[in-house]
């Protein structure tokens, strides 16, 4: 049965720029939910101090959680090797960072989709890049999961392999037993394509899942696509309580228990509020108990 983590999503900017929240907070704070586990960013601000990684990893086995899964953000499509080199440097330091924390998966991306680097440019650079990092990911057992990514907080352009046809491509370029996706659902709405219909062409790949919900504040899912390319979160979608949104969790559920999937979930959530994130963990466990029956 599927496991469940969370993530920081609607405290990304306390804990990563102002440092008005502490890592610690968060972890005793997330301690109130029902979930096994907790999914950690490299850019908190706390994780900069390598001598407090077992502190954090301590901290959230008291509550009877674990670290499964490191969410990183390697910039792989740029055009100077120099530059990916350097990605690839600090991939490997998530890497370091996620065994060390007890974790098993560690997220890797494409990359910006910068104007002047072609598709056949850009699959050629991530898949190499993501190659470089495999067996130093092996050798501490750790599995890369490349997410069907929408636009790092932080970054200036979306993402390289934002959309469908591009991802799937890029998954076909990469063989190996510690590497598989991190299925995002509500990324697919926001690239204006159909959540499903990407899972139908990666199902046997994904070995974790990101979860939230997304709505329509207005307009319609084509007037998203007409932004797709605009800098920045697109303003007419929002986050939402999970299972109140646009997609279809008994159809992605059951997909995924179809093909046999038995990992974690981890939930991006919340900013809305801590009740918020409280709703949609008691949604996931029913739904979770449903398609995935003891």
């Amino acid at each position: 049965m599927p496991q469940l983590a969370v993530f920081p999503k609607a405290y990304l900017d306390q804990l990563c720029i102002d440092g008005s929240m502490s890592l610690v907070e968060w972890i005793d704070l997330a301690a109130q939910l029902d979930v096994e586990g907790l999914e950690f960013y490299t850019g908190l601000l706390d994780l900069k101090d390598r001598s407090r990684w077992p502190e954090f990893r301590k901290r959230t086995e008291d509550h009877g959680m674990s670290i499964p899964m490191m969410c990183a953000s390697p910039d792989f499509t740029h055009p100077d090797p120099k530059f990916r080199q350097q990605q690839i440097d600090n991939e490997k330091r998530d890497i370091d960072m996620t065994a060390e924390l007890g974790g098993t998966y560690c997220r890797v991306l494409s990359g910006q989709r910068r104007p002047e680097v072609s598709r056949e440019e850009g699959i050629r650079y991530a898949a190499e890049s993501i190659e470089a990092c495999l067996p130093y990911a092996a050798e501490r057992g750790v599995t890369l999961i490349l997410e069907n990514h929408y636009k790092d907080n932080y970054w200036t352009y979306p993402e390289f392999a934002q959309h469908m046809d591009v991802f799937a491509d890029l998954v076909k370029e990469i063989d190996a037993p510690n590497f598989g996706v991190n299925y995002d659902p509500s990324n697919t709405i926001l690239a204006g394509e159909d959540p499903l219909e990407l899972l139908e062409l990666i199902k046997d790949r994904v070995v974790t899942m990101h979860a939230s919900d997304r709505y329509l504040k207005e307009g319609t899912i084509e007037d998203l696509r007409k932004e797709e390319d605009s800098l920045g979160y697109a303003k007419r979608l929002s986050h939402g309580e999970i299972g109140k949104g646009m997609n279809d969790y008994d159809a992605i559920f059951s997909t995924l228990a179809s093909v046999g999937f038995d990992s974690w979930i981890s939930i991006e959530d919340g900013v809305d509020g801590f009740e918020q994130l409280q709703g949609s963990v008691v949604f996931l466990k029913n739904k979770i108990a449903e398609h995935w029956p003891l």
